[in-house]
């Protein structure tokens, strides 16, 4: 009955929001996965036998980079929901999908030997669906926030109903596995952090043209004004430059026009990276993907976004490899297990930055020593290929 209920609620927000879809598809970051999503439009169903692995989006999918390296090539599969979670993923195989809206998923999924399902993409009809053709489900990497578990608890009747369709669960700390196990979750084991199994490495080596080096790191909208306005302070008394890297590719253009404007009214000098290739300008954007690492690789200084709005903040263990200084907000809320794995890490005020900047040798370097073994992990997904 569950099942049932479930799925008609669903059907009917799908006709209620096809208004919607219509507005997104005009929309460049939505023109390739509204229609795969909510139409099947070029979206066939993943073949059938094997290790089916789930993402969200970018981070996700990186990070799960070391765990598909052991396993056999032939036999993965792999969805995600965001454009840029499928650009990482097609380059692991071919046999990858945005994931469908999910009264599709009963018609659209194949057998597969495991269904591997990263963090917190908790899809009722994708669990079920797997369950109902005999296969195992594992969730990899799973967390609840402390700020997020009442919201989930809102909804318990409906996750307890997700969980009894997840044979084992790898939660990242002991803490994430005690929400879970709230929400009805069984079978947890403690992992670890698979961002901390796969840390990005340099990949081209730049030479620093600047004193001190600062790099803005998956910046979110309202957080580029806030760090700039910080940077001139700096600039004032230091031969610094400024790197700024957004957290979504579509906010390319829009930040470049504000960072070439604000550069000329200051008379600095400003570049993008996508055009130059080089670090040689005051102010830098990188506005492609795949250079954040090679940024932090030459920084002095890291801002950390996504942490100085309310967005949750992001992963710092890229930057914290190369001993960087780590500056970030307070809203960090799910990034908390990861930040104490991490020594170091300046977490400050809104308008406490540009003091923080201009006594950053004061600032202690981060440092990073984590390990995750993925054997367990491994075995259970190799038991039943």
């Amino acid at each position: 009955m569950f099942y049932y209920i479930y799925y008609i609620i669903l059907l009917i927000l799908y006709i209620l929001s096809l208004p919607l879809l219509a507005i997104m598809l005009l929309i460049q970051k939505y023109k390739e996965s509204v229609p795969a999503r909510f139409f099947l439009h070029n979206n066939p169903p993943l073949k059938e036998g094997g290790v089916h692995f789930h993402i969200c989006s970018y981070g996700e999918a990186r990070s799960i980079n070391s765990l598909v390296n052991k396993l056999d090539r032939d036999k993965l599969r792999f969805s995600a929901v965001t454009y840029t979670g499928f650009g990482v993923i097609k380059e692991y195989s071919k046999e990858s999908r945005y994931l469908p809206f999910e009264i599709f998923l009963p018609f659209w999924i194949k057998r597969q030997k495991v269904l591997v399902v990263v963090e917190a993409e908790l899809w009722y009809m994708l669990f079920m669906q797997y369950k109902k053709l005999n296969c195992k489900t594992i969730l990899v990497n799973a967390r609840v926030s402390e700020k997020s578990l009442p919201k989930y608890m809102r909804f318990k009747w409906v996750y307890k109903r997700i969980f009894e369709n997840i044979d084992s669960i790898y939660a990242q700390t002991y803490e994430d596995a005690r929400r879970i196990k709230l929400l009805g979750g069984n079978n947890i084991k403690i992992l670890g952090n698979l961002k901390f199994s796969n840390i990005a490495k340099v990949t081209k080596e730049f030479p620093k043209n600047y004193k001190v080096v600062v790099t803005a790191g998956s910046t979110h909208e309202g957080e580029e004004e806030l760090i700039f306005s910080a940077y001139k302070v700096l600039k004032d008394v230091e031969n610094a430059q400024l790197i700024v890297v957004p957290r979504h590719p579509h906010r390319f253009d829009k930040v470049a026009t504000y960072l070439e404007k604000e550069a000329l009214k200051s008379k600095l000098t400003f570049s993008r990276y996508s055009e130059s290739r080089e670090f040689n300008s005051d102010i830098v954007l990188i506005d492609v993907m795949g250079e954040l690492i090679n940024a932090y690789a030459m920084s002095d200084i890291v801002v950390l976004g996504g942490a100085f709005v309310d967005s949750g903040g992001h992963n710092a263990a890229e930057a914290a490899q190369f001993g960087c200084k780590i500056i970030t907000g307070l809203n960090y809320y799910n990034q908390v297990e990861l930040f104490k794995l991490i020594d170091g890490i300046s977490i400050i005020k809104n308008s406490e930055l540009d003091e923080k900047l201009l006594d950053y040798a004061a600032l202690p370097n981060t440092k990073v020593d984590v390990k995750v073994n993925l054997d367990e992990l491994l075995l259970e997904i190799e038991s039943v290929l």
